[in-house]
């Protein structure tokens, strides 16, 4: 199997974004992108996908959270987009029920090459530790858009620290499980012939 690793960068006037993702790594991640909140969700994403993920971001934090979250999502799709290249091989689809205490996420993904974004649930509380709560949910959209998934994502609970967390730890296990090589298959799982 070839390299499933990418190196992105993003440069806009509201934030500078380095990324780099190993699709088969062991979980390793270096994360700063200024939120403490954020920094946890995503190493905690690296842990549970067992995706290698370096994170570099400088953002206008003092406007607020909504750029930095937006563009590592956008900067991270595009790193699974190119990690992934044609998708030969990978299982395509994939869901998680992840609870955390009285939390639970549900995700489901399907790594179609046709963006779409679906979310039930609200946030019990409306922000955790510098990150706006509904920020996790953008950031689901926007990596479904940038990544080419068709993600359907729900919460439910009463701690919102809770509610993020789980669905960042469903959204890397179920990456995890549709990004996997199926030995059995040598083309891209679909009809068409392409992904």
């Amino acid at each position: 199997m070839t390299d499933r690793t990418a190196a992105v960068t993003r440069t806009t006037a509201e934030t500078d974004i380095e990324v780099t993702l190993d699709v088969d790594g062991d979980g390793d991640s270096t994360i700063d992108t200024g939120i403490g909140f954020f920094d946890h969700m995503l190493d905690s994403f690296s842990t549970h996908g067992l995706f290698d993920l370096t994170v570099q971001c400088d953002g206008d934090l003092d406007i607020d959270d909504h750029h930095t979250v937006e563009d590592v999502a956008i900067t991270l799709g595009e790193a699974f987009t190119e990690a992934l290249d044609d998708k030969r091989g990978i299982r395509r689809f994939a869901d998680r029920k992840v609870p955390l205490d009285e939390a639970v996420a549900s995700v489901v993904v399907d790594i179609s090459g046709r963006p779409y974004f679906a979310f039930d649930g609200d946030f019990s509380q409306g922000s955790v530790g510098g990150m706006t709560s509904h920020m996790a949910k953008h950031f689901c959209r926007s990596l479904s858009m940038n990544a080419g998934l068709t993600l359907h994502c729900g919460v439910e609970g009463e701690n919102a620290h809770h509610e993020i967390e789980a669905l960042f730890k469903g959204l890397a296990r179920a990456l995890d499980d549709a990004t996997r090589i199926d030995e059995r298959r040598s083309d891209v799982a679909s009809t068409k012939g392409e992904l």
